[in-house]
């Protein structure tokens, strides 16, 4: 397959270093560093990456060039698979239903909004997503309120770049001007990059659960 990516660009030159089917250091030898880029590659380009022994699309292991363990990547064929929207793909269905089921609420400032208007996100982030997503046509109200939140595209996108932080950094994102997290701290607590427990407690996973655990905090207070 021929590099899918415009001559000069980044991912061009990471597509070629690659290109050979061999781990290669994100530190010296590729040129993008953020895992969204990766991310991107797998679900939107149908680029196959490899995994680790388990399940990472990356490997960890020692970089003679840098003397130390460090992130690397590998290509795990140079055939385009057929992308799987796996995100963007909500049915229709489902994606009235949670609006329903939120009143068309948006959840960061509790405004009624019209459809055009909200968008239905994940609280769990895709860019910690370790598999593809499953039948959301099988869920439960329940689960779908679970699973699932009303944001405007600017809040979502706001959110997005929290949790792309977040990944990159190991510190959550909080709701701007208050440092509060109901579970945890601003630091990352996930056993793994890829376990939603890590994100229980911060506002943009569940901004309803987060007023919740303030408003008794304040409350407490004021009884006291």
């Amino acid at each position: 397959m021929a590099n899918p990516f415009k001559i000069g660009t980044k991912p061009y030159e990471d597509f070629e270093t690659l290109s050979d089917l061999q781990w290669h250091c994100t530190k010296c030898e590729l040129k993008s560093g953020q895992a969204k880029t990766w991310q991107v590659w797998r679900q939107e380009k149908g680029i196959q990456l490899d995994q680790d022994e388990k399940g990472h699309w990356y490997k960890t292991i020692y970089c003679e060039h840098c003397g130390e363990n460090t992130v690397h990547r590998k290509l795990k064929s140079l055939e385009l698979v057929e992308v799987n929207k796996a995100r963007s793909g909500i049915p229709s269905k489902v994606a009235k239903k949670v609006k329903q089921l939120y009143d068309n609420e948006e959840a960061v400032m509790l405004r009624k909004l019209s459809d055009n208007e909200l968008e239905v996100d994940h609280k769990f982030p895709q860019i910690r997503w370790g598999t593809n997503e499953c039948n959301n046509n099988t869920l439960s109200d329940s689960d779908l309120k679970s699973k699932f939140m009303l944001l405007n595209r600017s809040n979502n996108l706001l959110k997005s770049r929290y949790c792309e932080r977040c990944f990159a950094e190991g510190k959550r994102g909080s709701f701007p001007g208050i440092e509060y997290w109901y579970q945890g701290d601003e630091h990352w607590q996930g056993r793994n990059e890829f376990d939603e427990y890590g994100c229980v407690g911060c506002f943009w996973y569940n901004p309803y659960e987060w007023r919740k655990h303030l408003n008794e905090i304040v409350k407490n207070k004021k009884d006291a």
